[in-house]
């Protein structure tokens, strides 16, 4: 078997206990990568993801590569039996997947490195407290009109379909904000359970120390095409990847203008490849016709 297909590997708020047990009864490149990645990490990352609390495993510095570990024990199934990626995003943590699949970090490096964004992100969010809030059913103009409105610290932190946002930034303005949605007609303007104002300005004390800790590992070529989150366009630079990647920690994530982007570059099947299956509905709506299928469970890769 050998086939290319286009790869979406999600982010935070995927996770759930009991992720990847079943890749890991299953195939034996998928047992390797859990077994690697607890010698790695100094803790039984396998038994948090497949029996764990949730409480616990929702901690950011835990659930970032939980996540990112399901994708790759995904990927490496995947890659044993010849299926491999014309063109990856990641939806913000899955940037980091995305480019494991791309060949620019080894995998137990990418572990490492997000064990570490997930602890920076947790103490930027005690340093500069904020919060995140959902908001469906306004169009881009309108959220952003509203976040103006708002004032204070408040930006729209995620664009993922052209009706569903997220916003970022101060307790206060956030709550503005969502009451000026609110009167403007959206469905739903909710706030989320996040300890952090994620993809806003008040990540900034993480920004420098994590951009050095990225340039402590090697770092390959970019070997396929890479949808980055802040530009929303395709980054095959290698030089360029670094800098995006600390850079997203304040900056939003264009997911909507990514997926049209993917989608120029491949029309065919892609697969969701990771916990969940947020992604391939997000692309559904962004890009009319689009087929995606999500491998969160062994039995749908089957």
């Amino acid at each position: 078997m050998s086939a290319t297909v286009g790869m979406l590997f999600p982010g935070q708020g995927s996770q759930f206990v009991g992720m990847g047990k079943d890749y890991y009864d299953a195939f034996p490149e998928a047992r390797d990568v859990y077994r690697s990645a607890n010698d790695a990490l100094g803790f039984d990352i396998a038994q948090l993801s497949f029996a764990g609390d949730m409480e616990e495993l929702t901690l950011t510095k835990n659930a970032q590569p939980a996540i990112l570990l399901h994708s790759i024990a995904v990927l490496a199934v995947l890659n044993a039996r010849g299926v491999k990626p014309a063109v990856v995003a990641g939806h913000s943590l899955g940037e980091f997947s995305a480019l494991v699949a791309a060949g620019f970090f080894r995998p137990l490096d990418a572990l490492r490195i997000v064990r570490r964004r997930g602890e920076l992100m947790y103490d930027a969010g005690v340093k500069r407290p904020g919060t995140m809030a959902a908001i469906i059913g306004l169009d881009e103009a309108a959220v952003e009109a509203c976040v103006a409105e708002a004032g204070g610290v408040v930006v729209v932190a995620n664009y993922n379909s052209p009706a569903q946002f997220a916003i970022s930034g101060d307790v206060s303005a956030v709550e503005r904000a969502c009451e000026i949605c609110k009167a403007r007609g959206a469905k739903r303007a909710l706030k989320l359970p996040v300890s952090g104002a994620f993809h806003s300005p008040l990540m900034e004390p993480a920004v420098e120390e994590f951009r050095a800790f990225l340039a402590e590992f090697p770092a390959g070529d970019v070997r396929v095409a890479w949808v980055a989150n802040v530009t929303g366009s395709v980054v095959e630079d290698r030089e360029r990847v670094l800098d995006l990647l600390a850079q997203q920690l304040k900056s939003a994530v264009q997911w909507t203008r990514s997926m049209r982007a993917f989608a120029a570059v491949h029309a065919g099947t892609s697969y969701e490849v990771g916990p969940g299956a947020v992604l391939a509905g997000l692309m559904k709506r962004i890009v009319e016709g689009a087929e995606v299928v999500s491998l969160s469970s062994a039995a749908a890769l089957r």
